[in-house]
């Protein structure tokens, strides 16, 4: 059973533990403050996946941020 069958509910809210060190986390910052709506879609099937895409950088970016790793522009 794929993941989506498993949970229906596409709001619902998931928490992810990550480890990172210091390097990785301050390259993933820099890395996603890079990217924009162009390259969420070009790996989207749809605009309704890029938004999901882009949702889901904002909240790694806010997580970098949140443990110092100043990803916002």
């Amino acid at each position: 059973m794929k993941f989506q069958e498993m949970h229906q509910d596409a709001e619902m809210l998931y928490p992810i533990d990550l480890m990172l060190t210091t390097a990785q986390a301050m390259a993933l910052a820099h890395f996603v403050k890079r990217f924009g709506w162009s390259e969420f879609r070009a790996a989207a099937v749809d605009d309704a996946e890029a938004k999901d895409i882009r949702d889901g950088v904002e909240g790694l970016q806010n997580g970098l941020a949140t443990s110092g790793f100043a990803s916002l522009l």
